[in-house]
């Protein structure tokens, strides 16, 4: 069995803690170096829940230790942070999957949303990270973005009906997510007190995921009105699209040929919830016609599907081996 010595930067958060979580368990994969900003601790301490499981020393990041012992990196880092970390590895000659947003855009779409972009070499032969639109690219790559949460569950859901859709009309994406998706760092917004017993909007249409989605399913940043709301739940992320078709089809059958040879789409004939899907790599679309109204609804856990899982879905085509690989697909249920 060929083995693969993968490194995690960035371990403190939750899309460190969910990458550790699989990759520990991976068949193909040997995690061999883990680190974060600051070392001195272990995993067991850094995620309690990982005490007596795997206690493997948490290293402060050194670029050049981690190329010296890893032949692929997995970054769970911030924005502008990775790319000073993805430049120095792929020199190395280190494959690299970047679950930031630094790498998903067109980098003049990508400063006027984030900041200033200091890799564009980079950026002409990086691959998005959605097998379902770039699985034989993936094969190839040695540069991977992870997409965002809120586009992989929009985007999937879109993708089988973008030429059914009446063009230059509205694209609305009403997108649901659990506290997790705003990261460990406290803030007032994820307060306890502010989040229990509460719902609301945040970014209305000008959140930064809008013009990703745009840009991957071929159409202007103005057709898409994205809004997304934080619900008090820990984990998932529930997308409910509406756009407007021509001519009549039969949306179900069109989904479940589209989706035929994807592993991680799950076709529903009933509404699709957070829950089913909580904890793993899948996607669970439902579709509801009316008239000339589709409605789309999509579901993820926006750690797993949305982040980690996903990411290392890539690594396995990255390096060669089956999609499912190491991958969970057994939900947190009940």
């Amino acid at each position: 069995m060929n083995v693969t010595n993968v490194g995690v930067i960035g371990a403190s958060g939750y899309t460190g803690l969910e990458l550790v979580k699989i990759l520990i368990n991976h068949p193909n994969f040997n995690l061999l170096y883990v680190a974060n900003s600051s070392g001195n601790t272990t995993l067991g301490e850094l995620h309690p829940s990982l005490n007596g499981v795997v206690d493997m020393e948490v290293l402060k990041a050194d670029i050049s230790e981690a190329s010296s012992l890893c032949e692929l990196i997995f970054l769970a880092l911030p924005h502008k942070t990775a790319m000073a970390y993805v430049k120095p590895l792929i020199e190395s000659g280190i494959k690299v999957v970047d679950l930031s947003a630094d790498y998903r855009l067109p980098q003049d779409i990508y400063e006027e949303f984030y900041t200033s972009h200091t890799d564009s070499k980079n950026l002409e032969h990086v691959v998005y990270g959605l097998p379902e639109m770039f699985r034989e690219q993936l094969k190839s790559a040695t540069l991977v973005a992870n997409p965002g949460c809120f586009p992989t569950s929009a985007i999937l859901g879109l993708l089988p009906f973008m030429e059914k859709r009446v063009a230059n009309t509205p694209i609305i994406v009403d997108a649901k997510t659990g506290v997790s998706g705003a990261g460990k760092k406290l803030s007032e917004v994820t307060h306890f007190v502010n989040v229990n017993d509460n719902l609301f909007a945040y970014n209305p249409l000008m959140h930064r995921h809008a013009p990703e989605i745009a840009q991957k399913i071929g159409v202007d940043f103005d057709e898409v009105n994205f809004v997304p709301h934080l619900v008090p739940v820990t984990r998932g992320m529930l997308s409910s699209i509406y756009i407007q078709t021509n001519g009549e089809f039969d949306a179900f059958e069109i989904l479940k040929h589209f989706y035929k040879d994807s592993p991680f789409v799950r076709i529903s004939k009933n509404p699709v919830d957070m829950k089913n899907v909580a904890g793993t790599n899948f996607c669970d679309i439902y579709v509801k016609q009316k008239g000339n109204i589709l409605f789309i609804s999509s579901a993820i856990d926006n750690l797993m599907r949305g982040a980690s899982s996903q990411a290392v879905v890539n690594a396995n085509l990255m390096m060669g081996l089956n999609e499912s690989t190491g991958i969970p697909n057994i939900a947190y249920v009940p």
